[in-house]
């Protein structure tokens, strides 16, 4: 696994925005708000813990994104993923967001991989007011 939440500051950084995301497998990087996440749990299954579902803000285009991380590298990513912070995430995957499963307006979903890098932003990130979009604090757990 690829992790890191480094202190060190970053010059520089490159990215895509929501709108430029494309299907599949990607090396592309988004640099984005991540406002908050909660454990996933299958409900016909005896409230079986399967992942982790996040919400990202990009403000360039006022855009919320969702994203998951399955079981298998939950542990790995929850300690990197703190609400209120500014993430740069290298290597992801992105899909159809299911109807069924659809919790923000945009039509994809961010998927962490095993080559999922998800660094902390420290500087030269655009500023990010976290309650223009969304307001946190109705979102229940």
């Amino acid at each position: 696994m690829f992790l890191s939440a480094s202190s060190v500051p970053q010059t520089g950084v490159r990215h895509s925005t929501f709108e430029s995301l494309r299907l599949g497998r990607s090396s592309q990087s988004i640099a984005s708000g991540f406002l908050r996440l909660w454990d996933s749990l299958n409900f016909k299954k005896d409230m079986e813990f399967v992942g982790i579902t996040v919400l990202f803000l990009d403000k360039k285009v006022n855009s919320v994104i969702h994203g998951f991380t399955p079981l298998g590298r939950a542990n790995h990513y929850r300690s990197s993923l703190k609400a209120g912070s500014i993430v740069k995430i290298d290597h992801f995957e992105v899909a159809r967001c299911s109807s069924m499963y659809k919790i923000t307006d945009h039509p994809f979903l961010i998927c962490f991989i095993s080559l999922t890098i998800i660094d902390e932003v420290i500087t030269d990130a655009h500023e990010i007011n976290f309650q223009s979009r969304l307001d946190c604090s109705t979102i229940s757990k």
